[in-house]
C-alpha cells in the first residue's frame, strides 16, 4: 500500500462530477462535493485540484465506467480524458498525487439503492449521487487497497513535454 494520506474518489459524468475524501490512513470514504462539469473552462478540474493540494492527497482514484461486458464506451473515453487532465493540472500544481483508473461498474446503481434504503426520496437523489457513486468508488478502491496491500487501478502518468510543460489535450 502506497503513502499515509488522504485519498480522492471522482465520479466523472457529462453533467456533474461527484467527488469523495478519505481520513488519512485511507479507512473511509465519506462524501465531498459535486461540481459542476465545465469541459470549456475546466473550472470544476481547478477546484478538485485545489481540493487534493490543500486535503495532501496522495492518490486521486477517478471512476472507469465500463460496460456490463467490461468494454469501453463513449462514458470510457470521458473519464480517461478527465483523468489525464487531472494528472497534468496535478503535476503543474507541484502535487505528488497519483491518479488511478479503477473500475466503476455499477456504483451509480449502488448509489441509487443505498439512497432509497436511507429513505432519500427519488427526486433528491439527482443533488447527492454523484458524490455517493464517488464515496462508492473510492471506498472499493480502499478496501482494495488494504486487501492487497497496494495501489490499485491504472496509474495515469501526466502528459508532459520535454521541456516539463503540460502536454497537449488530444
Amino acid at each position: 500500500m502506497g503513502a499515509r494520506g488522504t485519498r480522492l474518489g471522482v465520479d466523472v459524468g457529462q453533467v456533474r462530477v461527484g467527488v469523495a475524501s478519505s481520513d488519512p490512513d485511507g479507512l473511509l470514504a465519506t462524501p465531498w462535493r459535486t461540481l459542476k462539469r465545465d469541459p470549456k473552462k475546466d473550472s470544476d478540474l481547478a477546484v478538485l485540484i485545489r481540493h487534493a493540494c490543500e486535503a495532501g492527497a496522495v492518490v486521486v482514484y477517478v471512476g472507469l465506467p465500463r460496460n456490463l461486458k467490461g468494454q469501453d464506451t463513449a462514458s470510457t473515453r470521458m473519464a480517461r480524458d478527465y483523468a489525464a487532465l487531472l494528472a497534468d493540472g496535478l503535476a503543474a500544481a507541484g502535487s505528488s498525487a497519483s491518479v488511478r483508473l479503477v473500475d466503476e461498474r455499477l456504483s451509480t446503481v449502488t448509489a441509487h439503492r443505498s439512497l432509497h434504503e436511507a429513505g432519500v426520496a427519488g427526486r433528491q437523489h439527482r443533488a447527492v449521487v454523484d458524490q455517493a457513486a464517488a464515496t462508492a468508488i473510492l471506498q472499493h478502491a480502499l478496501d482494495m487497497e488494504r486487501s492487497l496491500r497496494r495501489d490499485v487501478g491504472d496509474a495515469v502518468e501526466p502528459r508532459t513535454g520535454t521541456d516539463g510543460s503540460p502536454g497537449q489535450k488530444d
